[in-house]
């Protein structure tokens, strides 16, 4: 099998062969020609946007740094929105429905390392797909872990780290992330805490 085959089927790999570095290289030369755009050059970030990803849906924003390990394994829905700081270790895919909003310091890794010391030493590594379902928010300082898939209209809360897959239509948050409650209509009435709409 070859090193992306490895990668795509959950199995050990290094990144060093068959063009991976030079894919890699290539992300970063344009993630840093984005990072380094000037606030009022909105046309210039836009056109990186589509040209740094895998592929990028219409009325898609991201503030400034932003930190990715391909970019090309990162596919955005439409009307996304990321704050600043955001980091995507892409190794595998990273899929991102419409209509998702990601606040500051959030982190996508698609990556692990073995956890023996033996193996781990070798450098070898394992990367998993990370889904995000349509209309999700995720809070401030979250981490989502490889593999991870979370449902459509939920909301991870802030610092929380993300192990294991989230179910549509809830609020999670913790660490690990687990499911706090449901999104019900009492959500449409009150917008944050007993703050009516």
């Amino acid at each position: 099998m070859s090193m992306r085959e490895n990668i795509a089927n959950g199995m050990l790999f290094t990144d060093m062969c068959e063009g991976l570095p030079e894919e890699r290289l290539r992300g970063k030369e344009l993630m840093y020609d984005f990072n380094h755009t000037r606030p009022s050059e909105i046309e210039k970030r836009l056109e990186l946007i589509r040209a740094m990803f895998g592929k990028v849906g219409a009325n898609a924003w991201i503030e400034p740094p932003l930190h990715f390990a391909y970019g090309s394994n990162i596919f955005i829905g439409e009307n996304f929105f990321a704050n600043v700081n955001l980091t995507i270790i892409d190794d595998n895919h990273v899929t991102i429905g419409n209509d998702v909003l990601i606040a500051p310091n959030v982190t996508f890794t698609a990556t692990g390392h073995p956890v023996h010391p033996e193996l781990k030493k070798t450098g070898l590594k394992y990367a998993f797909p990370i889904t995000i379902g349509d209309n999700v928010w995720i809070g401030s300082n979250a981490v989502i872990n490889p593999g991870v898939t979370i449902g459509e209209n939920s909301v991870i809360g802030s610092g929380s780290v993300v192990t294991r897959d989230i179910p549509p239509n809830v609020v999670a948050a913790g660490v690990p992330c687990k499911v706090i409650r449901a999104i019900t209509d009492r959500d449409r009435e009150f917008y944050f805490r007993d703050l009516r709409v």
